[in-house]
């Protein structure tokens, strides 16, 4: 009752919205799994294990040729408190003509990109509304539509593998009007997060590009402001057991996984509690103006560099552009590694 009386309605339909998040990940992953397996060797209803793998089998490319979105499951009012938690919030600065295909190249990622999820995996900050006639398509590990249910969940939110063989279809097999949404810093960048920094990991990341190349589609920075603070990152003293038990820890979960663990935490159910739901601080991602980006079947290493480059630039201007406005000081400059 403590607890209920600190808070009005809202903010607990905010805060629960934001805590079943991962957890309902784990949930639909563990059942299938776990009981498709149980079923099929331990049950008088291994049938249903077989329909399911059956599915599973026949349904395989469908994630790398569109997926399966549902404007229902974007529109949810789940995502509406999700999003008014922190709050988040969608910022256009050019139109997205529908007559051209655009890999949105997003930073930073943050510990586990909110920004981007909200807005372009769901329509709780009008992603529509704000560029109509465009198709966003938010790229993750493949992995995760290896898993039964699970691929159904997030396919339905019009999310796709960040892979090749499924952006290369969106951009070039599956009409105009399509962008596919990169966190191009990916498990890397999320090492460099925590508050105040404005650090990305991009120098090398030069695959985004080189898609856009071959693909003709235009290339469009963008930046979610505040996705760094919603987090406290702790980096223990180089020299030190911890460190070094820290950095092993993490080198092994990335070799198994491919994913980086961050040793963060955020607030609990209240306010000034320690725990591990993020901080109610505003997240804004910006997107900026499209470069155009000539198609080239084979593009030369001299090529993606020069668009590289140019691309960096732009981002560059659009961090300068915005960084007063969205919190961070005059003099705050973007760090690129």
């Amino acid at each position: 009752m403590t607890f209920l009386s600190q808070l009005d309605l809202q903010e607990i339909l905010q805060t629960l919205s934001v805590l079943q998040w991962l957890p309902v990940y784990i949930i639909l992953g563990t059942i299938s799994i776990v009981l498709i397996p149980y079923f099929l060797v331990f049950t008088k209803f291994w049938i249903l294990s077989v329909l399911a793998l059956a599915w599973l089998a026949y349904d395989w490319h469908t994630h790398n040729q569109g997926g399966r979105r549902s404007a229902w499951v974007r529109n949810w009012t789940l995502w509406k408190y999700f999003q008014s938690y922190f709050p988040v919030k969608l910022v256009k600065t050019h139109d997205l003509s529908p007559k051209y295909n655009y890999i949105i190249a997003n930073h930073p990622h943050g510990i586990v990109s909110f920004g981007v999820f909200v807005n372009f995996a769901t329509e709780a900050t009008g992603c529509a509304r704000i560029f109509p006639d465009i198709t966003p398509f938010l790229g993750t590990l493949e992995g995760i539509f290896w898993i039964p249910i699970v691929r159904e969940y997030v396919m339905s939110m019009g999310v796709c593998p960040v892979s090749e063989l499924a952006l290369k279809y969106l951009l070039t097999q599956n009409g105009s009007g399509n962008a596919v949404v990169i966190v191009v810093g990916g498990a890397t960048e999320s090492l460099l997060c925590r508050p105040g920094a404005s650090t990305i990991f991009l120098k090398e990341r030069k695959g985004f590009v080189k898609l856009a190349l071959k693909t003709g589609a235009q290339l469009v920075p963008s930046y979610s402001f505040g996705e760094n603070e919603v987090y406290n990152q702790e980096t223990f003293p180089e020299g030190t057991w911890i460190r070094f038990f820290q950095k092993t820890f993490q080198e092994t979960f990335k070799k198994i996984l491919g994913l980086n663990f961050c040793t963060f935490h955020g607030r609990g159910l209240t306010q000034k509690s320690w725990g591990f739901l993020p901080f109610n601080l505003p997240i804004t991602t910006v997107v900026g103006e499209p470069l155009p980006i000539p198609k080239i079947k084979r593009p030369n290493k001299k090529t993606v560099d020069k668009y590289h480059t140019l691309y960096i630039n732009a981002l560059r201007k659009l961090f300068d552009q915005h960084k007063v406005q969205y919190g961070l000081p005059e003099t705050q400059e973007l760090t690129i590694l």
